[in-house]
Formats: C-alpha cells, structure tokens, sequence
C-alpha cells in the first residue's frame, strides 16, 4: 500500500516538474520529463510494484536469489576447472585418441607400447642416416624456406 503512494506521489511530483518546464518553453525536456513521471504510476497500475514488493519482503524469495547465485557459482567453477584441464571433455577424448594413434612409430611394423614390445623383440630397420655435415644445412634449409627467406 505505501509503496503505490510513494509512486504515486513520484509521479505527481514529476509532472508538476514537467508543467514547469513547458512554462520555461523547453517543450522537449517537457515531454521527457512526463515519460518519465508516468512510469511509476504505470508500474502500479499494472501490478509491478506489489509483486516486486511482496518478492522484496518475502524470504522464500531471498533464498531463491541465492540458491540462483550458488548455481551461477558452481557453473563458473566448472568452466574455470574445465579450460584448466584443457578444453571441453570432447576435446580430451579427441586428443587421448590422437595420441593412441600415435603410439605406433610410423616405420615400425609393431606397436611400439604393445605386449610383444619386450626385450626378445627385434627392433625395426631405421631409415638410412644422411652424412653429418648434409644433414645439419638441410634441417637450416627447410627452415629458411619454410619462412620464405
């Protein structure tokens, strides 16, 4: 009840301001002005004010608020825990399979993590070893290339 006076009386008080302004001829600062004083008396009218006022005076309604901000809480934290991890468990999943693919060397003709990797295991013939001297100047090249230089 007193707060549809309160708005009342803002309303009253706003376009008496507004009446006062038109006087000085401000006609646009005028009209603005009674928007704006219109408003509360609006929000009354429709019924706002009372359900904010009831919500405000209610305690039931305070401790949703604050279940609402405990949830918001735990959902930062989990984003915050999940990009610390490395992304999205999707993501994860995607990498562990990369790096299962990875685990063959690529000349090998066995895992090189398997069960028969033991020390009875003959290991496979590597790639033949360019000269020492070459091999430095090409890894120099392909770099100076790949930038273009």
């Amino acid at each position: 009840m007193i707060a549809e006076t309160v708005c009342s009386a803002v309303s009253a008080a706003g376009l008496g301001i507004a009446a006062v302004t038109a006087y000085r001829r401000r006609f646009l600062t005028a009209v603005r002005v009674a928007a704006y004083a219109l408003v509360p008396i609006g929000l009354v009218m429709t019924g706002v004010v009372e359900w904010l006022a009831d919500t405000a005076f209610s305690p039931v309604a305070w401790a949703g608020f604050g279940v609402l901000g405990l949830s918001w809480a735990l959902f930062m934290i989990t984003r915050t825990v999940e990009r610390r991890r490395g992304g999205t468990r999707k993501e994860r999943r995607q990498a562990r399979a990369a790096a299962q693919r990875d685990a063959v060397a690529p000349a090998a003709s066995a895992p090189s993590l398997g069960a028969g990797a033991g020390p009875t295991a003959t290991p496979a013939p590597g790639p033949a070893k360019a000269p020492r001297g070459e091999d430095d100047f090409s890894d120099i090249e392909a770099i100076l290339k790949k930038h273009g230089i």
